[in-house]
Parts: structure tokens; sequence; C-alpha cells
């Protein structure tokens, strides 16, 4: 092969660029006669004027509170670019958190956006802030271009129509602007600080083209580029993505709507789970039949799943993040069922129940879902203004042990087992009882140890509690009885003034609630078959 002539033994061959070919499938005519066809007689895109949308004074005192934080730099947060899941085929659209939160933007609407916070004379910006804020973005192109049915990732012919510039800044308060002015608003008078330039600030690792803009811009106008310091530059890109973890560790009463709307929507997820496991236990893969039951929820009631959907009956429960679904879920089997819908802003609910297949406990299984609501309740009533976050685990692990040495499991006493030293009892309950909970499953995931772990319970927070026992059945240090059993119970909680409000409390919590739940479906169902 010859690439500079495109020979092949002497044979001329055809000349195509790669990116082009993906393009094959669709046949579309590239004749001047078509483009003019397809340019003409299509209405005009209706003229709504918007309404401002709720969200939008929350998003900007949360701009104005990061503006506060970082001074005379420029900040930059990308949504992130449409990710390829499959030759030409995208996955659905989910923005970066830190862009969704400062925007209030959720749903599939913006790949390759920019936040751009532009720093002013310190006072002087938006709400008396330090800096300007603009959204960068690619608006619909209009119906008489080429794009409009050309280009499968953003013509409306494909995709359908997306906001114009006017319609966000009008229900965002947020001034706005094309993407192709985006290079110039990210680079221009990047420099020292003490040479009149202005250092940049940049959420990394969620567009790799800002990422590479960013570098280069650095680079060019560094003192000395052979010895620039990348790792001080990191550093500083972090504490970014730091201060956006960090503001999202108490909720505002918007989030608190999203969330509960979530969680409302979850909660149906679950009744609807429970209407099919009479089929899932005909079916092979019956934990699909489970996970698929829970997904239609997801998509009727809100965006998509918070995270996969772990639906894990008898050993696989005690697997945990047991996310493949593939297994049986058989007669006695106990299904641990942990779910969230996530809700068009984004915000996503997350819950866990551990349901018997047929309706019914095992005394054994019983003993050890009880001994888990224990240790759930106990961090609930651990969880105060005031208290320190690590307090919930503490307390509910407590209980574990205590029932577990109850039990003859521990190989050591209770207080050996709970200190440092010990931790025996973490064979069977592997991982932490609470994380914070918003935008991501695992929200606020970049603040600091001592604001998160050691942090204080303070009102607006929301976090979940879901202690648990696995016991494998590999697991030859414990009787047989016990082998095969997984339990976690898991709750979505809201710090109030007056103490946590489980935001989850409609689904059944007790053993004894739990089976009446779930018969009063059955019987509902089966009276209107």
């Amino acid at each position: 092969m010859n690439d500079a002539d495109n020979t092949y033994n002497g044979e001329k061959t055809a000349s195509q660029p790669l990116e082009e070919r993906v393009n094959n499938r669709s046949q579309r005519p590239s004749s001047e006669a078509f483009k003019a066809f397809m340019a003409s007689n299509w209405a005009p895109s209706p003229q709504v004027a918007p309404e401002r949308d709720a969200v939008a004074d929350h998003a900007a005192r949360r701009r104005r509170i990061i503006s506060g934080q970082f001074k005379g730099e420029r900040l930059v947060v990308p949504a992130g670019p449409l990710k390829v899941r499959s030759n030409d085929c995208d996955y659905r659209f989910r923005p970066h958190s830190g862009f969704a939160h400062l925007t209030g933007l959720g749903l599939d609407h913006e790949p390759d956006a920019v936040l751009i916070f532009e720093p002013v004379e310190e006072g002087t910006g938006d709400d008396g802030g330090n800096h300007r804020a603009t959204l960068y973005f690619r608006p619909l192109a209009g119906r008489d271009s080429e794009q409009f049915y050309a280009d499968s990732r953003s013509g409306e012919f494909w995709i359908g129509a997306r906001p114009t510039l006017a319609e966000f800044e009008a229900r965002l308060g947020l001034p706005t602007a094309h993407v192709d002015e985006l290079e110039t608003a990210v680079t221009k008078n990047v420099g020292a600080p003490e040479i009149g330039g202005i250092s940049i600030r940049l959420v990394r690792k969620v567009d790799e083209n800002i990422d590479a803009l960013v570098d280069t811009a650095r680079y060019n106008t560094a003192k000395d580029p052979d010895n620039l310091d990348l790792g001080v530059l990191d550093a500083l890109d972090e504490k970014l993505s730091e201060a956006l973890s960090e503001l999202r560790l108490i909720k505002d009463g918007w989030e608190v709507e999203q969330l509960q709307t979530a969680v409302a929507a979850t909660v149906e997820g679950f009744a609807e789970v429970v209407k099919a496991l009479p089929r899932a236990l005909t079916h092979f893969r019956g934990e699909r039949v489970v996970e698929g039951a829970f997904f239609a929820r997801a998509r009727e009631e809100g965006n998509e799943l918070g995270y996969d959907t772990i639906a894990a009956a008898g050993n696989n429960a005690t697997v945990l993040h047991w996310t493949r679904n593939t297994g049986k879920i058989k007669a006695g089997d106990l299904l641990l069922l942990d779910a969230g819908v996530e809700a068009d802003s984004l915000y996503t609910a997350d819950i866990t129940r551990t349901l018997p297949a047929t309706g019914t406990f095992s005394d054994i299984q019983r003993k050890i879902y009880e001994a888990v609501l224990d240790a759930a309740d106990a961090g609930f009533a651990a969880a105060r203004i005031g208290t320190r976050f690590r307090d919930i685990h503490t307390a509910a692990t407590t209980v574990l042990a205590e029932r577990l040495a109850e039990w003859g499991l521990l190989p050591v006493p209770v207080a050996e087992a709970i200190s440092d030293e010990g931790q025996q009892h973490r064979r069977w309950m592997p991982h932490g009882t609470s994380h914070h909970l918003g935008l991501d499953v695992h929200d606020c995931a970049q603040a600091k140890r001592e604001l998160y772990l050691d942090g204080v319970l303070a009102e607006g927070m929301v976090f979940t509690i879901e202690p648990g026992l696995y016991f494998k059945n590999e697991d030859l240090g414990i009787p047989e009885e016990y082998r095969g059993i997984g339990v976690r119970i898991e709750d979505d909680i809201l710090m109030t003034a007056e103490g946590p409000v489980n935001l989850s409390a409609a689904l059944p919590r007790t053993a004894d609630d739990v089976e009446a739940w779930m018969a009063g479906i059955w019987h509902e169902a089966n009276g209107k078959a």
C-alpha cells in the first residue's frame, strides 16, 4: 500500500477519509439539488418566551460562592462531550455534575458546553461577586442549514430541537455565547499574574479537548516552558474540583425537592419489582426480569438509572457490587435490590431493600434481617446535628458486632473487634455505612476528609444509612445455615434542625411490614387479573 498515491499492488484505490466512513450506511445524497430542496419549505422554529427555571436563583447563589473562593482567576467548567458507545452510536449524554450544579442544567442537551467564570474587579461581578459567568454551547442550527439534516449528533432532523442562546439565557439568567467563541474565551490573556496575566483553573478529565486547550495556553505563556511545573498546575485544578464537591455537601431547598422526586419514583420502581417477582421466579435470568422492571419505571418517571441496578438473589447478594444480574431467583431466596431513579435534574435516589422472593422470610433469614435493621436504626439514632459523619458507621457496626458475637461467629470479644486493631466483624460488613447523596450517587467524593468522613453533620446534608451482613457460600468459618445469605437495608436521609428525616420511609423496613407489603401488591395484582 502506498498511502501517498492510494495505490495497492499497482492498482488505484478509492480515497475516503476514515472519519467520513461511518456515514457510508446513511447513503445521504450530496447533490446541490438535494441540498437546495432540503433547505426549503420548513416552518420557522417556534418563538416562545421561556420562563425562568426554578433552579436559576439557586445556581446563581452557588456560582457566587465559588466566585468568592477564586478571586482574580479564570475558572473553566466543561459539561463534557458525547461519548461513543459503539462506532457511530453514542451513550446518552450526561453532563459533569459540577457543571450541572453551577448551571442547573440536566438532561441531554448541552454536550461540549463550557461554563467560564471570567475574573473582574472584586465585588463588581455577578451578584456582587468577583466573576462574570458565561455559558458557551452549540445552539440549534437553522432549518435552512446543512447541519439541520446532515449532522446526526446535533442536527434537529436527527435528535430534535436544541435550545437557542436566547432561550438558555432567559431560563437560567446566565449570559450565553456560541461555542465557536470558546477558544478565545479560555486562552485570552493567560499568563503569570505578576506580569498582568490571568491564571486558569480547570475541572480536568471531563473534556480532553478543553484539557489540551488549557495546557497549551499555559505552556505557550509560561516564562520557562521547559521547566513548567505541571504538578503545581494540577494542584490548582484539583482545588477547584474539591471546592465544587464541597459546595454540594449542603443541599438547598430545590435540591431536596429533586431528591424527594427521585425517591418517590424509586419507591414506585420497587413496587414494580414485587409485581414482576412471580415471573422472575420462572425465568432462567430472573435477576434480569427484576432489573428490567425497575429500569422501565426509571425511564418512565425520571431520566435514567442513577447507577447500575444490583438485583442479587441468593449467594449473589453477598457480592457487594453484583450488577451482572444474570442469575436465577429460586423459591426461598432473598433478593437484595439496590436501585435508584435519577430525576430529570440528575439528582438520584439510592435505596436498598432485601425481599423474600416468595414473600416470607425463613427463620434464619429473619434473624439476619432484623440484626441489620437494628444496626440501621442505631445509625439513624446517631445522626444528630453536631455529631460526626463517621459516628453513624460506628453506631451501626457496633450493633452488628454484638449480634455476630451473640451468634458465636465473632472470634474475639466485641470490644476487641470494634477497636482499630481488631475489626474482625468487618469480614461480614466490609463497606461503609453512609455516603453523601445528590447529583452523584456517591456525591461530594472530592471533598476533603475533614469535611466528609470527619465532618460534622449539618442541616441540609443528604446521605444514606446502609448497613448489611454478607455470608458467602464459600465462607467455611460460619455454620452452613448462614451461608448464601446477604442482607442490606438502605435509606436516604435528610438532616434537619429537628433531626434526621427518612426520605425513603414509604418503603417498608421491618420484616413483618415487608411481608405484608408484598402480599398486598400480589393480592391487588391477582384481583385485577
